[in-house]
């Protein structure tokens, strides 16, 4: 008997939506790098910001119609079970990369908690000699804490006094946004924060076991459910961004504290923000054009894979952002 031949691979037409990705990411990333950049006090829309937005519009523009053609392509039948495995393999990388992307952040914490902060306040260790008169030349009356709420330029009586380069007045926090004690745990918008996100988790896992079951009615309550909670998070953050700039003084420019808090829990909302579209998504795929089955559901699938992902994020951040 011969050996068949194996299952036919369908390779997609010529596209230019890859180049046009790429480009669409290089304009998002370099309007965001330039907007920060130019962020002050007399810059009411610099440049970087209409980059920014043209790349954003671009992008969703793009992601729109690629997603479109490969939903179309899947209800055409043409996705076999070869092209199925790479989606798999595919959205695994993706959330790989996130995950690189996310430890790169939390190494720069790590880093400036244990061994910049330290050295600016003059603490010794094999290199004390060195870091002891960084401290005494440089930062002298930098104290060693963290949340740092007394940036150095601060500690040497203010940007007049700064002996190095002067980049522009950087003023510490009035307040941190850490643990504020047992008596103001239930005030503390951290703690919600995380409540509604592993709800989340746990509804977007309610909605999956739904579907696999076939019961598409409890599928759109619970995936419902889902996306309320997401928009439910980002309010929360909005809300917690506007207590920090207007209360607690807390801003990109209040020092190293400011930009890894900002840097860290800004791109995580970014991605909350993109998981819960993601899922309003699925939930109108599922609504209205009645799409998934039991056997074919990988858009919900991993769409539930990236908001668990989301979820695991947010918890490392509780802990070492607010609590640590």
């Amino acid at each position: 008997m011969a050996k068949q031949d194996p299952e036919i691979y369908y390779v997609p037409e010529k596209s230019r939506k890859p180049i046009l990705m790429a480009l669409a990411m290089f304009l998002t990333v370099f309007g965001a790098a330039t907007t920060i950049n130019h962020m002050s006090g007399t810059a009411i829309f610099p440049i970087g910001g209409y980059i920014l937005f043209a790349g954003l519009v671009l992008f969703v523009t793009i992601m729109f119609l690629w997603f479109r053609t490969a939903i179309m392509e899947n209800l055409a039948g043409l996705n076999n079970e070869q092209v199925k495995q790479s989606y798999v393999l595919g959205m695994s990388w993706f959330i790989f990369s996130e995950v690189m992307f996310f430890f790169g952040f939390f190494f720069a914490l790590a880093y400036v908690r244990n061994f910049a902060v330290p050295w600016l306040g003059g603490e010794a260790d094999l290199l004390g000699t060195m870091r002891q008169s960084t401290h005494d030349i440089l930062w002298n009356g930098l104290v060693t804490q963290w949340p740092l709420m007394e940036t150095p330029q601060q500690a040497v009586g203010g940007a007049s006094q700064q002996l190095i380069a002067n980049n522009g007045e950087f003023i510490g926090p009035h307040a941190s946004m850490s643990f504020p004690g047992w008596l103001g745990l239930f005030t503390w918008l951290p703690l919600w924060n995380t409540v509604v996100l592993l709800t989340s988790s746990f509804t977007v896992h309610i909605a999956h076991l739904h579907l696999k079951n076939n019961d598409r009615n409890k599928l759109t309550v619970w995936l419902g459910i889902t996306v309320l909670l997401g928009i439910t998070f980002i309010l929360l953050q909005y809300i917690e961004y506007h207590e920090a700039y207007n209360q607690y003084g807390l801003t990109l420019q209040s020092g190293i504290y400011g930009t890894t808090f900002f840097m860290l829990t800004g791109f995580h909302g970014f991605h909350v923000i993109m998981g819960t579209v993601i899922l309003l998504v699925m939930w109108l795929r599922s609504t209205i054009a009645g799409h998934f089955s039991p056997s074919n559901h990988f858009g919900f699938e991993a769409a539930s894979w990236y908001w668990h992902f989301v979820d695991v994020v947010w918890v490392c951040l509780f802990i070492f952002v607010y609590i640590l």
